[in-house]
């Protein structure tokens, strides 16, 4: 019998679940451009896997042992955050690698922006993850 974990199961978080399936979007990104064999992104493939396999994974993970903070508003910042700047950052981390240095500021807004999503992250699990 096999049994279908949903979203509706109470030990797991909605929030959980879905942080989980975008870190394997991430992860198979990261697969594929390293299977490519063009290390000319090497960067670009070092942060897909960073911040959105393992970062988004570990998060995930965090979001469905700690459901309620996986559905505070805090959870729902850092989730807009990071997966608003992860893309835009990749993409002008590229540009910037084949020498397109206009971007550069794109690329630092990029950087600011996933950092604050960090820091919601942080401030959620210090936040509501209580003794």
């Amino acid at each position: 019998m096999q049994t279908t974990i949903n979203s509706t199961t109470p030990q797991f978080s909605r929030a959980g679940i879905v942080w989980l399936k975008l870190s394997v979007v991430y992860l198979i990104v990261g697969i594929g451009m390293g299977a490519s064999q063009n290390f000319t992104l090497r960067p670009v493939h070092a942060h897909v896997n960073l911040l959105g396999w393992t970062t988004m994974a570990l998060a995930g993970l965090t979001y469905s042992v700690f459901p309620r903070a996986g559905a505070s508003r805090l959870a729902r910042l850092h989730f807009w955050l990071l997966n608003l700047a992860l893309p835009v950052m990749m993409v002008a981390l590229g540009l910037v690698l084949f020498g397109r240095m206009e971007v550069a500021p794109v690329l630092a807004l990029g950087e600011i922006v996933a950092a604050a999503g960090i820091l919601a992250f942080a401030a959620n699990l210090f936040l509501n993850l209580k003794n």
